[in-house]
């Protein structure tokens, strides 16, 4: 087919009359632009990806740079990025020029989104699918995968939310479940044979058709329209059986056994505009065993698999030099439980010292965290934030949500990180947990205040502080709360300002705690998205013709919208808001996500379920016999954990950027 011409001729003029037009530029350092017919020999496959929020926060997303990278190293794959645009922007592009509206665009080549063959968005969040929406229609690609043409792409959805995307079901083509790096290539390999052959339709009713049989049969890819979805008269759902011989009745989520072997982003984008996270980020390992009940990413990640001392010093090593950042962050669900943690943080230190290099752990277990750590993430002077997540506020909540952290591990921690030097330090709670009662929220100002005395007494300083900060309990599909009602609004809303009224009651306390929260109405809406079933892509559709767009970003959501967008869609339904969200759900249930495996397996689940109820707690299965959650058996998967014995030598390592961002 031919290249599609660059939308930037008639982009640019517009420019000035956005706010932060740099978004929408393009040319990052280590951004990629390739030439549309790119494959040596045969057909190419062109992929358009998109973190579905705006560029600020849609850059330094990990998922989206590995699979650029990962896809362009290919010398017959085509990829380009694509995020959401504000408002100000989707209405010049409406507005058009000339030569009527501009489409969606990339950022690297400016080639219009509708052009590509795949469309693939990564969804950490269910607040995005209103900005899908908004994407796939600038496109000029029909909203509903019903209506689409053999002239349109797959529209492709993964991510943490693509373990239940039966509400988006109209809208997406396929999903994919788990890690990408080896599964977005054995997609590119069915797309780019299907080409080769001349876009066949077998006998299916369409080409189009015949991909996405294609693709779920031989891939693994779950393709809705492929699935039907029957429903009882009191609103419950009977069944989901496959429509399509070969189309397996159940799902499963892909696993990357290896992460040495993918040591992934090697050249991270360095932004333009200023981003959420101006740092080089290293995965340091992948998934979590801890068996925090509420933690949907420790849940579906599962195994835990550990990236080795020596290969986390390549990637810095190659990250710090193509990018200048001037700060490594250790990333992984709870990076200070890697088995070579310190190891790898003194090592690093030592090859770093006298650079503008610094090291972080944008969040840190309480448990974990230890003097080793404070004095090697401190060394070069740099003291990045320190966040810790009790998550619950009396140790009986803790004990409910398997959170093994007790008052005392909090102080020893805040004390040893106030004695290093850190003066201010963040701790996350979250309030509407399952048999969470007033006390248990008012207990966090107790813990609060303890923490500024330990803090006052160990460095004999008044200028000590902490920062409590209030999230809203969202069941999440894959996990043991997955059966709960959630907590009403009112409720949650009540608990928080019970909550900031105890924190500023105490005067010699008041002014050292700092207090953010969410109100309860946006987790409702959350709740709606993530439990939900096919029945609520109307609800996302409504609320998107109303006005709804950027439903992450507080300016911008409106629960009001919401709530009239689920009575309007909804109406004439046994079902509604409250029993999508604050409606307990019973074993035998059939929930909208069963077909999907995450390789958990439900009786587990359910008896974990019974166990938060009893404040009964489960250890990690790193350090203790397996509790048989299924997952190891069920994927093929073992635990990959160190310690390996190696250590980083400093003298090898290539010389550092002495400035940077």
């Amino acid at each position: 087919m031919p290249a599609p011409e660059s939308v930037f001729p008639r982009l640019e003029p517009l420019l000035p009359s956005v706010s932060k037009p740099i978004q929408y530029v393009g040319g990052e350092l280590n951004s990629t632009v390739k030439e549309w017919d790119c494959a040596p020999e045969g057909e190419t496959v062109r992929w358009a990806l998109m973190y579905p929020d705006a560029y600020e926060v849609g850059l330094p997303n990990q998922g989206v740079q590995i699979l650029y990278e990962v896809l362009n190293e290919r010398d017959w794959i085509v990829a380009e990025r694509t995020y959401a645009v504000w408002p100000d922007m989707e209405a010049v592009l409406r507005a058009g020029d000339e030569q009527g509206p501009i489409p969606q665009f990339t950022v690297d080549a400016h080639r219009p989104v509708r052009s590509f063959d795949v469309f693939g968005l990564s969804f950490s969040t269910e607040l995005g699918y209103t900005n899908m929406l908004t994407a796939l229609d600038l496109a000029g690609i029909a909203l509903h995968t019903a209506d689409r043409t053999d002239e349109d792409p797959i529209v492709l959805a993964g991510g943490h939310a693509a373990f239940n995307p039966e509400p988006i079901a109209d809208f997406i083509d396929a999903a994919v479940l788990g890690d990408g790096e080896e599964v977005v290539l054995a997609i590119s390999e069915v797309v780019r044979d299907w080409k080769a052959e001349g876009r066949p339709a077998g006998e299916m009713p369409s080409a189009r058709d015949e991909l996405l049989r294609r693709l779920a049969v031989s891939g693994n890819i779950y393709v809705p329209r492929f699935h039907e979805v029957s429903y009882a008269a009191d609103g419950a759902i009977e069944a989901v059986v496959p429509t399509v011989p070969g189309v397996p009745h159940r799902v499963r989520k892909h696993t990357l056994m290896d992460l040495d072997a993918w040591p992934y982003p090697a050249k991270p984008l360095v932004p333009l505009a200023e981003t959420v996270h101006e740092r080089f980020s290293v995965e340091i390992f992948r998934g979590c065993t801890r068996g925090c009940r509420f933690c949907q990413a420790g849940m579906i990640t599962r195994p835990v698999r550990e990236r080795s001392i020596t290969t986390v010093g390549k990637m810095v090593e190659s990250g710090v030099a193509a990018t200048g950042f001037a700060e490594v962050g250790l990333l992984s669900l709870s990076s200070a439980d890697h088995s070579e943690i310190n190891e790898i943080a003194v090592d690093l230190a030592d090859c770093y010292e006298g650079s503008n290099v610094g090291l972080s752990l944008p969040s840190t277990r309480v448990d974990a965290f230890n003097v080793t750590l404070a004095d090697e993430l401190s060394r070069n002077g740099k003291r990045s934030g320190l966040t810790f997540a009790p998550e619950g506020g009396s140790e009986r909540m803790r004990a409910v949500i398997n959170k093994m952290v007790t008052e005392d591990d909090l102080i020893r921690t805040v004390t040893t990180a106030y004695s290093s030097g850190w003066r201010q330090v963040k701790l996350y709670f979250m309030c509407g947990l399952p048999t969470e009662t007033d006390d248990d929220v008012l207990a966090i100002a107790d813990l609060a205040k303890r923490v500024i005395a330990a803090g006052r007494q160990a460095t004999g300083r008044r200028d000590i502080r902490c920062t409590v900060s209030i999230g809203g309990f969202v069941p999440k599909p894959h996990t043991p709360f997955q059966w709960a009602a959630q907590c009403p609004p009112e409720t949650v809303d009540a608990r928080l300002r019970a909550l900031g009224a105890a924190l500023r009651a105490d005067r010699a306390y008041g002014k050292a705690i700092g207090f953010r929260y969410h109100d309860g109405s946006p987790s409702l809406v959350e709740g709606l998205l993530s439990r939900g079933d096919r029945r609520v892509g109307r609800v996302i559709l409504a609320a998107w013709q109303d006005g709804a767009r950027f439903d992450g970003w507080s300016e911008y959501f409106s629960f009001e919208r919401w709530t009239a967008a689920a009575a309007r869609a909804l109406g004439g339904e046994p079902v509604d808001l409250d029993w999508y969200t604050t409606r307990e759900r019973g074993y035998a249930e059939v929930l909208p996500w069963d077909h999907l495996d995450s390789g958990l397996d439900r009786d587990w689940l359910w008896q974990d379920w019974e166990a938060a109820l009893d404040a009964g707690e489960v250890e990690d299965c790193r350090w203790t016999p397996c509790y048989e959650c299924g997952v190891c058996p069920a994927m093929g998967t073992e635990i990959q954990t160190g310690p390996t014995g190696e250590r980083l030598d400093g003298r090898r390592m290539l010389p550092v950027l002495t400035s940077g961002r």
